[in-house]
């Protein structure tokens, strides 16, 4: 890769913000704060605010953002640690807060996407952990310890070159992306076009109480079941429960068959779950997995040939089902919703046959949608590919 720099080397500066109290509901001039870098990027929608109208000379000047600037967290919880984020110049004007870095590129020495993309690659991660101070839920490194890292730094051109490089391939990788959401928003699309909003109930349809429409409506364990390393059966709740599917990993915690006989439930192909604690709303489609149900979730198995599954999906992950259930949640902190109310929770009832329609037309979004996965997989994997190879001095 050629020679290699200390980080301080290469920016002009490596600091913490500006110590300023934000409040909700204020406005004025933005702040950076630890939720602007999102996703990789710094969102325009997680500033804070502390009604500061104008630049005080002395005060915030210093701390005001240029274009090519990094954002990096340094105090997290340890995998979102080290990410960072470019600086755009927008909006016009940020104040730089605490508890982000900022590192200003000396542009002659170093390209700014080239570092930024440092910062995502496998070797940083790999030479940041020997600097952070872990504990449970938190990690942090210093800024002295940061500024003394090294980073490769070929010639600037082919820099700048490898930045380009990347670009197009994580240019690719977000095509994929866009287009996956904009098959759901299609999906959705369809479901409004055909059945309407669920709130306002535009064409008229009859509803009719979930109770009616299933055998059988519980939900999981209460307490806590002895957990085995080397169980048979998942722990699954609310948050194991995502797009329709359960999601098992390394993770979830499993239990042995002894301990699942004891509390197992009657599941089936026509088995819906729906989280009902805390992430209200999740919902996941019974598919023969081995699992275990915890409280935080409900679970009931609809009636043979009375309502499509996919339609009720779409139902229960529109703003209808969440307007119902927060009125009638409990809990301050963290909300609650009864079985009583999962049982008299009120569906829009269309025909069966043009549920079925729509179902029809859904699978033939989640046939495109699988296709654009793999696509997604594999421009990942370019980019991943790439991103490692060019600190190797293998691109470029």
């Amino acid at each position: 890769m050629g020679i290699e720099k200390k980080i301080s080397d290469c920016f002009q500066f490596v600091r913490n913000g500006l110590s300023i109290k934000q409040e909700s509901g204020a406005g004025g001039l933005p702040i950076t704060r630890i939720e602007t870098i999102w996703n990789s990027e710094i969102d325009n929608k997680r500033f804070g605010y502390a009604n500061i109208s104008s630049l005080e000379e002395g005060k915030h000047i210093n701390y005001i953002m240029e274009a090519g600037d990094i954002l990096m967290t340094h105090i997290n919880s340890p995998k979102h640690l080290g990410k960072a984020a470019i600086y755009q110049g927008v909006p016009e004007i940020l104040i730089h807060g605490m508890n982000l870095l900022c590192l200003r590129p000396k542009m002659s020495v170093i390209c700014s996407k080239y570092a930024n993309y440092f910062f995502k690659s496998n070797q940083f991660k790999s030479i940041l952990v020997k600097i952070s101070n872990q504990s449970v839920n938190q990690a942090s490194f210093s800024v002295g310890k940061l500024k003394n890292l090294p980073i490769p730094l070929p010639p600037l051109a082919t820099q700048k070159r490898i930045a380009s490089i990347l670009d197009d391939a994580q240019a690719l990788k977000q095509k994929t992306e866009k287009l996956l959401v904009e098959y759901d928003a299609l999906a959705q699309s369809i479901f409004l076009d055909m059945f309407g909003d669920p709130v306002t109930n535009p064409k008229g349809w009859e509803f009719k109480i979930l109770n009616n429409l299933v055998t059988k409506l519980g939900d999981g364990l209460h307490g806590t079941p002895n957990f085995s390393d080397e169980g048979d059966y998942y722990f699954v709740n609310g948050n194991n429960l995502n797009h329709g599917k359960i999601v098992l990993d390394n993770k979830t915690k499993k239990v042995s068959k002894e301990e699942y006989e004891k509390y197992k439930k009657e599941l089936n192909t026509n088995t819906v779950f729906v989280s009902i604690n805390g992430s209200i709303g999740k919902i996941a489609f019974y598919n023969n997995e081995p699992i275990m149900l915890g409280k935080s979730a409900c679970y009931f198995n609809l009636k043979q040939g009375l309502i499509n599954k996919i339609f009720l999906y779409y139902v229960i992950i529109s703003p209808y089902f969440f307007r119902y259930a927060k009125s009638q949640a409990t809990g301050s902190t963290i909300k609650n919703v009864s079985l009583k109310t999962m049982r008299n929770f009120p569906i829009p009832y269309p025909p069966l046959e043009l549920q079925n329609k729509f179902a029809e037309k859904i699978a033939l979004i989640e046939q495109q949608k699988a296709i654009a996965k793999q696509e997604l997989k594999e421009s990942e994997d370019l980019f991943n590919g790439l991103l490692q190879k060019a600190f190797k001095g293998e691109l470029g």
